[in-house]
């Protein structure tokens, strides 16, 4: 029994051995066989990225440097030189592997035509230019001129160059002649104004380059100059003919304790103004009185002008519905009424008449950047103060419901009409649930609904 009872034990443990190997080495462990193994691979991975860091930020100014001396060489070869030099270097390598001698000859012709034209790229130049446009705004259909003075300002003479002037998508060539120390040389140019738009004319570059067209070195002489083609407006009588009755301010529901309008009297409370006090009534009935009024809002004026392409059905439908908007805000404008503009691209600048034009210039239909035309106007004009009166302004696309959906933005104190525009279409007044809609086919109608509107 002693020795029974001694070798149990040892046998005991043998098996918890045998066990412990089976379970450490069976695919349920949860320890890793070779736990070393994966943190010397992270330790080796981080050092990698330390040295990639390092590499980079020894190398990059380098290549920032070589980028700065190379690229200019690279930027004047054209599209067609890069084409020529690959062909030329295609016809050597097969004239090199074949032994084909037409190839030879191709490829040496090739390159030695990009050779030639370098000659064409090399010299100074000394110019001033000066480029004006006179007016810089006019109306779509207007004529409208500009001027290119350029001047040798150096003090050698200057061989015959091009000078090239980007006007709008096109662009103005000018042959220069030879030039004297400080002669001028004035080139004109019509700009075309039959569409409503910003026409950036500039900046004026000379160039330098060969005949065929391989390798251009241009130069920039003159910053751009923009021309504002102004939308076609007509002139409304004042006051938007009764649009903005209360010019003077409108009397709201607010009770405040100083304003114009009377509303009524309440007792004396520590800290009014006494210049307030009604002292007829007080001394009647022995007890302070003052006067209270109603609060007067002077004119607010929002109109919404819904520039999303897919509610008007052409150009010209478009642009009538930006004149009927121009001429509506540029009345407002002189009349001196508080106003904001707005559309899918945001707020438009309204300080001046000019200013205001100058805005309606840049206006292009957009996409459908958010889900409704409700969801654009509360966007717009969440932040903007409470208006008293707001014009819809919208294309054929635009229906009664969307209009009546913009129309439940704002309070039953705001007089609310909605343009309508419909290219060719009868002009008509209708209510529709206390919406005004005018509906306009042609801009020679405004003034006419806008009058009927008022009386």
């Amino acid at each position: 029994m002693t020795t029974d009872s001694s070798v149990i034990p040892e046998q005991r443990a043998g098996d918890e051995r045998a066990s412990a190997a089976r379970t450490g080495s069976g695919l349920g462990s949860s320890s890793p066989m070779h736990p070393a193994a994966p943190r010397w691979f992270a330790r080796a991975v981080e050092s990698a990225r330390r040295v990639l860091r390092g590499t980079a930020a020894v190398a990059s100014p380098a290549v920032r440097a070589a980028v700065r001396v190379v690229g200019p060489i690279v930027g004047i070869v054209t599209p067609l030189g890069w084409l020529v030099l690959a062909l030329a270097a295609v016809s050597l390598a097969l004239s090199v592997i074949f032994g084909w001698q037409e190839f030879t000859f191709l490829g040496t012709v090739l390159l030695a035509a990009v050779v030639v034209s370098v000659a064409f790229v090399f010299g100074r130049a000394s110019y001033g230019v000066v480029v004006e446009l006179n007016p810089r705004r006019v109306v779509v259909g207007d004529r409208a001129l500009g001027r290119m003075v350029v001047t040798n300002v150096g003090s050698r003479a200057l061989p015959p160059t091009r000078m090239e002037l980007p006007v709008g998508q096109g662009v103005a060539e000018f042959q220069l002649p030879a030039m004297k120390p400080k002669e001028e040389h004035e080139e004109l140019f019509a700009v075309p104004t039959a569409k409503r738009a910003v026409i950036v004319a500039g900046p004026a570059e000379s160039v330098r380059g060969d005949q065929i067209g391989l390798l251009r070195r241009a130069l920039k002489w003159a910053d751009a100059v923009d021309l504002f083609v102004h939308p076609r407006t007509v002139r409304l009588v004042p006051s938007a003919a009764g649009l903005v009755r209360d010019l003077e301010g409108q009397v709201s529901n607010k009770i405040t304790n100083n304003d114009i309008a009377f509303h009524a009297l309440r007792p004396y409370v520590p800290g009014d103004d006494r210049r307030y006090v009604h002292w007829r009534t007080s001394a009647r009935i022995g007890q302070l009185m003052v006067r209270q009024f109603q609060e007067t809002r002077r004119s607010q004026l929002t109109i919404i002008h819904a520039s999303r392409g897919d509610l008007y059905a052409s150009e010209a439908e478009f642009e009538l519905a930006i004149s009927v908007t121009a001429s509506i805000a540029a009345q407002v404008i002189r009349d001196g009424t508080q106003m904001n503009v707005v559309s899918e691209t945001g707020l438009w600048r309204t300080q001046t008449v000019t200013s205001m034009l100058d805005a309606s210039c840049r206006i292009e239909p957009e996409g459908s950047r958010l889900d409704t035309v409700r969801s654009f106007a509360r966007e717009q004009t969440r932040r903007l103060p409470a208006p008293s009166v707001v014009m819809i302004v919208a294309g054929s696309g635009m229906s009664t419901a969307d209009f009546r959906s913009v129309q439940s933005l704002f309070g039953q104190d705001t007089s609310q009409v909605a343009f309508h525009i419909v290219e060719g279409a009868e002009p008509t007044i209708s209510a529709v649930a206390g919406l005004t809609v005018i509906t306009i086919g042609d801009l020679n109608d405004l003034s006419k609904l806008v009058r009927g509107l008022g009386g």
